[in-house]
């Protein structure tokens, strides 16, 4: 129970069904006070409307002191940027801790399952339970809930996965929750204020060291206050005065030099994965080939792409036209009717504006 209205209407409908709910909390040790009204989860004020929500259905709560290993979380966090990455740190918040550390919990406990309020559903292939997207694809969270293997879906409930928010906040109201017309975490929860580049500079100064921009031919067209500024596809805080709108193509930790150029430049036709997590997919399939649909950012329209297995993970080649694919970001591959086939973490892009640049697939 993150405090928000989701996680409070999944615990009130499991208890409707009359199934024996226990709440838990994630206390991560972020306890700056709330700075906007999208700040991510878990600080203070969620604490205390989780305890309450709690405390009107009328169940047992726990809070989770997780602090020390989150700030492990935080400290890759900020390393992914002084590597040249754009991390996405809320996917393996959920592979670590709102259900590595809750099942473990559940274990203790004797609990059966984990529920949360994620909008994602569940749906049986070849005998287990694997992901697949929500009914309200506005609010689809399967692409965050990738690292989740097989044996961990046979473990977790998602009562929202056939809900839109909508019917949410109705359930809210039914239930008399105080949390019914509270408003949606957006933002990093260890991120008060949205500026992340604080906690670079913090842990990982050197990520904020002037350095040279460049075109792709190489010739230096200013300079910046460091590459953690900076994510592929951004036009902000680049060169003005050029014949056309320059783009960040890429990111060269080793060199702290930013690599900028046109739109069309932006355009990939490769990407290599990493760190694979099989959903519907199976080892045998990925060595024959599959074709499938990539999802490549959170809010990503998904994209035709063919994919074969290599020694590092796999590759997929793009068969429709995508932009600004992100090293540190996460690809999450889905068939036709929106069952996670696997996903990973993107390691190297390849385009053929770049070609040449160490690093590419």
């Amino acid at each position: 129970m993150s405090g928000g209205v989701d996680s409070s209407v999944a615990a009130a409908l499991l208890q409707e069904q009359g199934h024996e709910v226990i709440g838990a909390f994630m206390g991560n040790g972020i306890n700056a006070p709330r700075q906007s009204a999208k700040q991510g989860c878990c600080g203070v004020e969620d604490a205390h409307d989780a305890r309450r929500v709690a405390e009107s259905l009328g169940v047992p709560f726990y809070v989770l002191d997780l602090s020390q290993r989150f700030d492990e979380l935080i400290e890759n966090f900020a390393a992914a940027y002084a590597a040249g990455r754009t991390p996405n740190p809320c996917i393996e918040c959920n592979r670590s801790f709102k259900f590595g550390a809750l099942l473990d919990l559940a274990r203790d406990l004797g609990a059966a399952k984990v529920a949360t309020g994620h909008y994602a559903r569940l749906v049986v292939h070849e005998g287990h339970q694997v992901l697949a997207r929500a009914r309200d694809r506005a609010k689809d969270q399967s692409y965050v809930l990738w690292p989740l293997g097989l044996a961990t879906l046979q473990r977790v409930r998602f009562p929202l996965g056939e809900m839109t928010k909508e019917e949410v906040r109705a359930e809210a109201r039914r239930f008399g929750l105080r949390t019914a017309d509270k408003p949606e975490s957006m933002e990093i929860c260890f991120v008060p204020g949205g500026d992340y580049r604080a906690i670079v500079r913090e842990r990982q100064p050197e990520a904020l060291a002037t350095g040279e921009i460049t075109d792709l031919a190489g010739r230096v067209l200013g300079h910046h206050d460091g590459i953690a500024g900076f994510t592929i596809g951004q036009r902000r805080g680049l060169p003005s005065g050029q014949a056309e709108p320059l783009f960040v193509i890429r990111i060269d930790a080793a060199l702290q030099r930013v690599v900028v150029g046109p739109r069309s430049a932006l355009a990939a036709t490769r990407c290599r994965v990493e760190g694979l997590v099989l959903g519907a997919a199976t080892e045998e399939i990925l060595a024959a080939g599959l074709d499938g649909l990539l999802q490549v950012r959170a809010h990503h329209t998904p994209v035709r792409v063919r994919v074969v297995a290599t020694a590092e993970g796999v590759e997929a080649e793009f068969l429709e036209s995508v932009d600004a694919v992100t090293p540190g970001q996460s690809a999450v591959f889905y068939d036709d009717g929106g069952r996670v086939l696997l996903g990973g973490v993107i390691d190297a892009v390849s385009g053929a504006a770049v070609a040449g640049f160490a690093g590419e697939v």
